[in-house]
């Protein structure tokens, strides 16, 4: 089994995790070759269509009361829908790096807006970009009228600038905090006048409202529009430092490693942001593999869940509990929570969150009760507060369907209950999970104590 190590944490951080039915395969197969399998596999784009119409909110919230309520309904329910059908590609989608992929640039890229049909337009923009140029990305992304909506650029225009998205494009999309000035802020802001969308949700350059004016930014003069100003900061090397940094550690390891993470902004930038080399080259690395950056990274409660569902198989009678798990954990996609995104790491973890992850993977094998506590979240309050009348359970019943067959079918025969573990586990056992895991009578037990354990909440 020790054989199979790097390929398992190669598709622990590419994907979510290697299947059992995956294991003979695995066992004969150089990490070279597991990654083209991965980019192979990921070639395919397969857009996000559950959303088919937009919701024009600005029409709706002219009419009365029982037109705002039923707009508020329609919302959500959009809401809802794009949020289950991007978890059920999630875990069902060959394409994994992709997904994973789009997982990293979804909260890069961070954005919630009360439109449902700009929101999926967007994640779409981020999974066909996923492993593609970062410049077109960010272009395709500010572009986009869910990030124009959220960061206010629709009301940026010449003689009142506003200077939300130009701050933001550089303190957390592009160079990064301390790389820039105030002058810089404005400037830009003063070069993305007049960038909006129309009624239909398409992009529009509105000449009338830009700055035609002379624009001074990051030491260059010239009358400056917004895709001259993504190429300066893209030829700032400091973008490319930032974005290798961010990548590190949602690949790596949440301590940085500034020889690692510059040989990779070498790379990015001499490459001109390209993507997937940057990728290969960091997969194919010796440090990716160090014992420090294996089984040291916590799930996020999407990898979680994912991972989970993957190597069981499993259907929900009711997938709106998956909403609830999301809620109550802190990973709502499509709902970060601010432009900065979730921040990660061991900020995944509290004392109330850790109590649920825990019980979460029993519960959900043995379609068990669990209780969803916790505040409404902000952007659900108008939804709530016109829906009264319908309330919800404190104990809702998991209802879940693991395809305990497919998953025992699919484990080679004689593997010891150690193997077992040992391939559900990406991290070394502690010697109490070993003591556990050996004296398990059941498959099914064992595999139930297996993810309950502190280790499994680690990739």
């Amino acid at each position: 089994m020790d054989d199979l190590r790097t390929v398992k944490h190669l598709y622990a951080r590419a994907g979510f995790g290697l299947r059992f039915a995956d294991l003979s395969k695995a066992k004969h197969i150089s990490v070279n070759k597991a990654l083209k399998d991965l980019f192979k596999t990921s070639e395919a784009d397969q857009p996000l269509t559950v959303v088919k119409s937009n919701v024009d909110m600005m029409t709706i919230l002219k009419g009365d009361g029982e037109a705002k309520k039923m707009f508020l309904q329609q919302q959500r329910q959009q809401e809802k829908d794009l949020n289950l059908a991007w978890f059920n590609q999630l875990n069902t989608t060959d394409a994994v790096l992709r997904e994973k992929m789009t997982l990293f640039w979804h909260n890069h890229f961070a954005c919630r807006v009360n439109n449902a049909a700009y929101a999926q337009q967007l994640n779409n923009i981020q999974r066909s970009n996923a492993l593609g140029n970062f410049k077109e990305l960010t272009l395709q992304v500010s572009k986009s009228p869910a990030m124009l909506q959220f960061l206010n650029n629709q009301q940026n225009r010449k003689n009142h600038p506003n200077e939300n998205f130009a701050r933001e494009l550089m303190e957390l999309f592009t160079i990064g905090r301390g790389n820039y000035t105030e002058q810089d802020v404005k400037e830009s802001a003063r070069a993305f006048t007049g960038w909006g969308f129309d009624k239909d949700g398409l992009f529009v350059n509105r000449i009338g409202q830009h700055d035609a004016g002379q624009k001074s930014f990051l030491g260059k003069s010239g009358n400056f529009n917004g895709e001259d100003i993504i190429n300066i900061l893209l030829e700032q090397k400091q973008t490319a430092r930032f974005i290798c940094g961010k990548l590190y550690k949602y690949l790596v390891n949440e301590v940085p490693d500034p020889t690692h993470i510059n040989a990779m902004a070498d790379l990015f930038y001499a490459g001109k942001y390209e993507i997937k080399p940057l990728l290969e080259y960091v997969m194919t690395a010796d440090w990716f593999y160090d014992n420090k950056n294996i089984g040291n990274l916590i799930k996020s409660p999407v990898e979680l869940a994912v991972g989970l569902n993957r190597q069981f198989y499993i259907s929900y009678q009711h997938p709106e509990v998956l909403l609830e798990f999301q809620r109550t954990l802190g990973q709502t996609l499509f709902n970060p929570p601010n432009v900065a995104g979730w921040p990660g790491g061991r900020n995944w973890i509290d004392s109330s969150s850790l109590m649920y992850r825990l019980k979460i993977p029993s519960l959900i094998l043995n379609g068990g009760l669990i209780d969803f506590a916790g505040k409404a979240d902000p952007e659900d309050e108008a939804y709530l507060a016109a829906t009264r009348n319908r309330q919800t359970a404190v104990n809702t019943r998991v209802q879940t369907l693991p395809d305990w067959d497919k998953f025992l079918d699919g484990m080679p025969k004689h593997l010891s209950n150690l193997e077992i573990a040992q391939f559900l586990l990406e991290p070394k056992m502690c010697q109490t999970v070993q003591d556990a895991v050996v004296q398990a009578a059941e498959l099914k037990t064992l595999a139930i104590e297996i993810v309950s354990t502190p280790e499994y909440q680690l990739c």
